[in-house]
């Protein structure tokens, strides 16, 4: 089987461009502190997995940023999430691929490479959010496969549901554990309030 590439969906930790609903609730410098945060753990997660990443960056601008310079970098492209995701589905070889942001604090080594595993056995894999995203989406990829981020209520409750109509009937589909996003205020409120139990 070939080796699995991860991509990386990110913006850097800028006041304004980042977590812009997480300053909504908290003001743009915490929401700008806990984009670093939230960064600094995906990034320490996958240089621990041991796997093939590359950075897909938005805006273009960024490319130039301060990014760890072993990872390859490429423009998320333009247009809505549903192309820019369908963009690197596009510019990734045949074989498993795996799609993760930077939203989800608990990500670590361990559960990507239980990823991977996954689809050794797997068509696709899900790691679901608790708000009814995800924060990995695993496929291997193969000619011949749909669309598979038409028509996907983004940022909300039926973002992994409808990913996962879009896949074909015979796919073998598994679950990984849920972790939660830090999209708004009371995501990280509870998140916090969670690591003191």
């Amino acid at each position: 089987m070939r080796r699995t590439r991860v991509l990386i969906f990110a913006k850097p930790p800028r006041m304004g461009l980042a977590k812009t609903r997480l300053a909504a609730g908290l003001g743009r410098t915490e929401a700008r502190r806990i984009a670093h945060f939230t960064l600094a753990r995906t990034m320490r997660a996958v240089r621990s997995s041991g796997l093939d990443v590359a950075l897909y960056l938005a805006p273009d601008c960024a490319l130039g940023g301060t990014w760890p310079p072993h990872l390859p970098r490429f423009s998320q492209g333009s247009g809505t999430l549903t192309e820019r995701l369908g963009k690197g589905l596009a510019d990734s070889p045949n074989g498993p691929v795996l799609f993760i942001g930077t939203d989800a604090p608990d990500i670590s080594a361990t559960l990507l490479r239980q990823a991977v595993r996954a689809l050794q056995r797997n068509d696709a894999v899900f790691g679901p959010a608790d708000d009814g995203g995800f924060w990995l989406f695993g496929v291997n990829k193969r000619p011949g496969l749909p669309s598979l981020f038409d028509n996907v209520r983004w940022s909300g409750p039926h973002a992994r549901a409808d990913v996962q109509a879009n896949l074909p009937s015979s796919f073998r589909l598994t679950l990984l554990e849920t972790l939660q996003d830090l999209d708004e205020e009371p995501d990280w409120r509870r998140w916090n309030a969670n690591k003191l139990r």
